[in-house]
């Protein structure tokens, strides 16, 4: 489960938050969420839900399994920081950034 440690650590550093924080939005014990972090204990299915939806990602993406949007690695791997990176902004900053994509893509 190192993906998942590797990959809460990262949504956590997205967010601009602490392992305190991280747990407290997510209503757990630090000490349960360090175990998380360090990949010592995994997560069962309801707390994985918890975690997601607190840190604003999916189970999937906190366990590794992107779906591909093309058939190109390196621009999955593109697509899906530009799509973590989304779900931490507020409604206006993802219009405007939504608005500047497709200036970049009309061009």
């Amino acid at each position: 489960m190192d993906i998942f440690a590797k990959k809460l650590k990262e949504q956590a550093r997205l967010l601009g938050i602490s392992n305190a924080e991280a747990a407290r939005r997510i209503g757990l014990d630090e000490r349960r969420y360090a175990h998380y972090t360090t990949g010592r204990r995994e997560p069962d299915l309801a707390t994985l839900v918890r975690i997601a939806d607190a840190l604003g990602t999916t189970p999937n993406a906190l366990l590794g399994v992107e779906e591909p949007f093309v058939d190109d690695a390196s621009m999955n791997a593109l697509i899906n920081r530009f799509v973590r990176a989304a779900a931490c902004m507020s409604r206006d900053e993802l219009e405007l950034c939504v608005v500047q994509a497709e200036a970049v893509a009309a061009r």
